[in-house]
């Protein structure tokens, strides 16, 4: 009898839990609030600009959008690329908006939307650096390549880079510093972020590849289990795609060369 009222315990418990997940997105719509997780340090995509206090960004500006939708207020939370799976996995946020590329390590954690946008890999080096002129120049020996732990960076050129060295920074800024200083040869970026180099200094250098090095599409991910709230995300995202308000926000925001209407 014990046996069988425990595992009738089990039972009503998975079933709390898979309904509890069911209806997150009720639970928004019935808390009035909408909690986005966000990177405020992304440049076009969700960037707490220093002058005005003030968000700005492709993912902020959408989810602006997205909650308008449901008829919710909307909450932005902090996060970022080495908190992200943990802040998902412990309900810190309800989706987290901030372009993020899909890797195995976080589709098995996360469940990703249909993507957005798409991006290539770029570098940044220092103007007055002298050995990187071309992309060529920087998988040689001796060059010294730097990325941002916790990025899908940082698996990319663990496998593509032969023979320059491999440094491994805890976050963006570390990474920016041992090339503005000449540590370091280069910075490995993504699109969006290459812009905020280019026009918050004066010292970037912008490198592209001479045809795409490994192209990356970008969403927005949620915990796994909340299908009405997946599903619903996923209308809106369509309707984005249609009604022109995606390509009009990465007009606003200079994104439109990596938006992805498909």
């Amino acid at each position: 009898m014990k046996n069988l009222l425990k595992a009738l315990g089990i039972i009503i418990l998975l079933c709390e839990i898979s309904f509890s997940k069911e209806n997150k997105l009720d639970k928004i719509i019935k808390n009035n609030i909408l909690k986005v997780c966000i990177w405020p340090q992304y440049y076009g995509i969700s960037y707490l600009d220093p002058r005005t206090q003030k968000l700005r960004g492709i993912d902020s500006d959408l989810a602006i959008e997205l909650a308008k939708d449901l008829n919710v207020k909307l909450k932005f939370v902090k996060s970022s690329f080495p908190t992200l799976i943990n802040d998902i996995t412990n309900n810190k946020c309800d989706i987290a908006m901030f372009a993020i590329a899909n890797t195995a390590k976080r589709e098995a954690k996360m469940r990703f939307t249909t993507p957005h946008l798409k991006s290539d890999i770029y570098a940044i080096t220092n103007r007055s650096n002298k050995k990187i002129k071309s992309w060529d120049d920087i998988d040689k020996k001796g060059v010294i390549v730097t990325v941002s732990k916790g990025t899908y960076h940082e698996p990319i050129m663990k496998k593509k880079l032969h023979k320059a060295t491999l440094v491994i920074k805890k976050n963006f800024k570390q990474r920016e510093d041992e090339v503005h200083s000449g540590r370091a040869d280069v910075f490995i970026t993504d699109y969006p972020y290459s812009k905020k180099m280019l026009a918050k200094t004066n010292w970037a250098k912008l490198i592209i590849p001479k045809e795409t090095y490994h192209l990356t599409p970008y969403s927005w991910t949620m915990a796994y289990g909340y299908d009405s709230f997946y599903q619903r995300v996923e209308q809106f995202i369509k309707d984005i795609k249609t009604d022109g308000r995606l390509i009009k926000i990465a007009k606003n925001n200079s994104l439109e060369p990596i938006v992805n209407l498909n």
